[in-house]
């Protein structure tokens, strides 16, 4: 992703550490050496208890969760959000944050087949440099962390040029 004739020149990904895709989007991204980043609750807040310290979040000073969906919209180029389904709850939210502030958003439905190649050339259209990972979290949605990671790391394959096969491969 770094280098030359690559699909783009990501530099960090950034989510809330919520379970489910936030946590997807930044196991995927650290397994293909992408600085990780974001926002979160006041004391690592997330509805399995304590975000772990293996996410390099930043606390905010309040416990709530749109602060910090807020924030990590503003402070990133765009915002995938993985979905499944209707819009909802805190996923509703960063797509109306997204739009509020300007940035530009892709949703993509997980159980539809989704394209990496798709959402690769829409990053690499707008310019995306730090890339905001959204979505339900796992209770809303159970599966989600799974589909999500199997997704991000197909599309941070393509980035990075890999072969489509040993990322298939890996969906198995």
């Amino acid at each position: 992703f770094r280098n030359e004739g690559d699909l783009m020149r990501l530099t960090r990904i950034v989510s809330g550490g919520q379970t489910g895709v936030d946590r997807a989007g930044l196991d995927a991204a650290m397994e293909a050496g992408i600085p990780v980043g974001g926002w979160c609750p006041a004391g690592r807040l997330a509805e399995d208890g304590r975000i772990p310290e293996r996410y390099p979040l930043s606390e905010l000073d309040s416990p709530g969760y749109a602060a910090r969906t807020e924030r990590n919209v503003i402070e990133s180029d765009a915002t995938l959000v993985l979905n499944i389904g209707e819009l909802a709850d805190g996923t509703a939210l960063t797509a109306e944050f997204a739009r509020e502030f300007g940035k530009p958003l892709l949703v993509v439905q997980l159980d539809v087949s989704p394209d990496p190649a798709q959402v690769a050339s829409w990053i690499e259209e707008n310019g995306v440099r730090v890339l905001n990972v959204a979505g339900p979290r796992e209770s809303k949605r159970p599966g989600v962390y799974r589909m999500a990671l199997r997704f991000m790391r197909c599309l941070l394959g393509t980035v990075r040029g890999e072969t489509q096969s040993r990322l298939i491969e890996d969906r198995r």
